[in-house]
């Protein structure tokens, strides 16, 4: 079985990275197809060791698709992922478009791979917001074990989150801060460059940005609708991957040595927590590979059955790429997609 699959997005960073993964997982392809926008028609991206000319998304014909891996942005998923879906092909989208619609399931494979199932009601999958991802991974076994009451969860998050462009922006005001030229900043409201910002997304009428109560309502949805959640997410000057900072209270007593060993067991986590200086992962580390790494395991003495860790990964790809392309295999593994039939 081999199916047709098309990167809606293909030029950007998780687009490209979508390319990637496919080719390292070997995802059983007839034929990939790179879309883009009208100003990257021909653009050359890679696809393993074949180079694939970028196509218009505008003009492009999905109905012998199986599958559209989607990373265009909010506004290019609300118009074009229903359409896509009305031709029979099964839309993965990155964006937040359709993340909290009720007839759409919101999957991470390692917690929720069930959920894909619904996916047929709109033939629409939404994948979850990037911090969401890697948190829920290390959150699923433990709650299994002992039932999550409350989570509070500080990020730093890399300007990879915000696409090339912040990126771009971090490179650029970085070599200005060391040969003294004026500071621009564009994509973000404040510097980036050697600062933090405690901003992701716009402000909502509560003081909360947009990210964070994104990560409150993706959590409930995805893990369990009675977790008690609150996030500060903070932009930090680092290129790719996110860290969290997660302070878990329990229902049931549950000691670090037990939490750590549930999550070495756990399906897409590493643990790495020595007790010593460098015992633990960065995002520098964590940086290409697929793992959710959790580090600094810890009983919290301020509440009952409480525990911190430090939780990091590669936001461009379980955050993202790699989070889409396990959805599609969990519609293959599961028989719940066969590829169209097509003329030979």
């Amino acid at each position: 079985m081999a199916y047709k699959v098309a990167v809606v997005g293909a030029t950007g960073n998780v687009g490209r990275e979508m390319l990637d993964i496919l080719a390292e997982r070997r995802f059983p392809v007839s034929e990939v197809v790179a879309l883009a926008s009208p100003r990257s028609i021909g653009t050359e991206v890679s696809f393993g060791d074949r180079t694939l000319k970028c196509k218009v998304l505008d003009s492009y014909d999905f109905s012998d698709v199986d599958i559209c891996l989607m990373s265009a942005g909010g506004s290019v998923a609300k118009e074009w992922a229903p359409r896509i879906g009305a031709q029979g092909c099964v839309v993965i989208d990155n964006s937040s478009a359709w993340r909290m619609d009720p007839d759409v399931p919101l999957v991470v494979p390692e917690v929720n791979a069930a959920a894909a199932a619904g996916f047929s009601k709109k033939n629409i999958i939404a994948n979850p917001n990037c911090s969401t991802a890697q948190l829920v991974v290390a959150l699923k076994p433990l709650h299994d074990a002992a039932t999550i009451k409350r989570v509070v969860v500080s990020t730093y998050q890399s300007v990879s989150g915000a696409g090339k462009e912040g990126m771009d922006e971090l490179f650029a005001q970085t070599r200005s801060v060391f040969v003294a030229n004026p500071v621009e900043a564009k994509k973000f409201p404040k510097r980036i460059a050697f600062n933090l910002i405690p901003q992701i997304d716009v402000f909502m009428e509560d003081g909360f940005t947009k990210e964070e109560w994104k990560m409150v309502a993706e959590t409930k949805k995805i893990l369990d609708p009675k977790i008690k959640l609150v996030a500060t997410c903070v932009r930090v000057p680092v290129f790719i991957g996110h860290s969290e900072a997660v302070n878990i209270e329990f229902e049931k007593p549950i000691s670090a040595d037990e939490a750590r060993n549930i999550l070495r067991a756990a399906p897409g986590v590493l643990v790495i927590d020595k007790h010593e200086a460098g015992g633990y992962i960065t995002p520098h580390e964590a940086a290409g590979e697929d793992a959710t790494y959790v580090s600094r395991i810890r009983t919290d003495p301020t509440v009952d059955n409480g525990l911190v860790l430090w939780c990091v990964s590669d936001n461009l790809r379980k955050g993202a790429a790699l989070n889409a392309i396990q959805i599609a295999e969990v519609l293959m593994n599961r028989k719940l997609l066969a590829p169209k039939k097509r003329a030979a």
